[in-house]
């Protein structure tokens, strides 16, 4: 039983992990390592039952009806890797940005073909909801990052948005906040213990995840094989914000005045500024691809 929680924790930290990039979502390896429903069903239990419940002082009968110890190790994951991952992947996206964002494509290609697996049955409106999931996530992708107000009202409801994108996989709660203005905004306001800002935030992220998860279970209940489709889509056209070459349009400066690229254009190896490292950013996205192929085989072992 701890194996089984200490497990959950490590699924959470990759969660984690991806929120803090912009351009990866906690979503996808929530797929990628087979929790992705329970997460959305327990996070849905969070309702008037449960509160009920909680006031009622049966607080076992609360626990097990939201999934507690489920819920607990997931997001304990989160927040450890938000605190400890989160400086690392900075450090290695500034420094060796061609190879970890190889990593991340060949990650999702193979994240988007197994997911894809879970249609039961193809059909024009499976297809179309295919096509409708990465047309949209690759239109999000492309817009130009917005200049927003800053009242509370428009913080909740970017905590209430991002925090919904990000358990979406293929599109990233932290470049929501980018398409948004608030990316900046947000960190700022935690780097200065902006506790109003941050409370208000959070209080979104809190309603946004209660909400769209109630949405998304209604989705996978009713229509399963249409959301998985819309949501292999959603993958497939977040690989143009994970493309590894790029050439940057703006930059934007982060809360250690460190300037960061803001906006950028997709460009093939051969018209990259930089070294392209073409055979190693091959290897490390047929790494991606081949660790994601051989965990779902251990997967569908264990359920064979």
């Amino acid at each position: 039983m701890i194996k089984k929680y200490l497990l959950l924790v490590l699924k959470g930290m990759g969660m984690g992990a991806a929120d803090v990039v912009p351009g990866v979502s906690g979503g996808t390896i929530a797929f990628i390592s087979g929790i992705y429903e329970e997460l959305i069903y327990s996070l849905k239990s969070v309702d008037a039952a449960a509160v009920s419940l909680f006031f009622r002082g049966r607080f076992r009968d609360f626990w097990m009806h939201i999934n507690g110890s489920f819920l607990l190790s997931v997001f304990a994951g989160i927040i450890i890797s938000a605190l400890s991952l989160a400086g690392l992947i900075s450090y290695l996206l500034a420094e060796y940005p061609v190879l970890i964002w190889s990593f991340f494509f060949g990650l999702i290609v193979g994240s988007a073909i197994m997911v894809g697996k879970k249609v039961r049955r193809w059909t024009g409106g499976t297809w179309a909801a295919l096509l409708a999931g990465a047309l949209l996530a690759w239109g999000i992708t492309s817009m130009a990052p917005a200049h927003t107000p800053e009242a509370e009202w428009f913080v909740f409801l970017s905590g209430m948005i991002a925090i919904s994108a990000m358990i979406l996989p293929g599109i990233s709660g932290s470049f929501i906040l980018l398409l948004l203005g608030k990316y900046k905004y947000i960190l700022d306001a935690v780097a200065s213990l902006d506790m109003k800002t941050i409370l208000i935030f959070i209080l979104g992220c809190v309603a946004g995840l209660l909400s769209f998860s109630r949405l998304l279970a209604w989705m996978f209940r009713r229509f399963h094989d249409l959301t998985v489709a819309l949501l292999t889509g959603f993958m497939i056209g977040s690989l143009n914000k994970v493309w590894p070459w790029k050439t940057v349009l703006e930059w934007f400066a982060d809360r250690h005045g460190k300037m960061m690229p803001l906006l950028e254009k997709n460009v093939w190896p051969a018209q990259y500024e930089g070294e392209a490292q073409l055979p190693t950013a091959i290897f490390l996205a047929l790494a991606a691809f081949i660790m994601i192929v051989w965990l779902e085989s251990l997967g569908s072992e264990k359920e064979a």
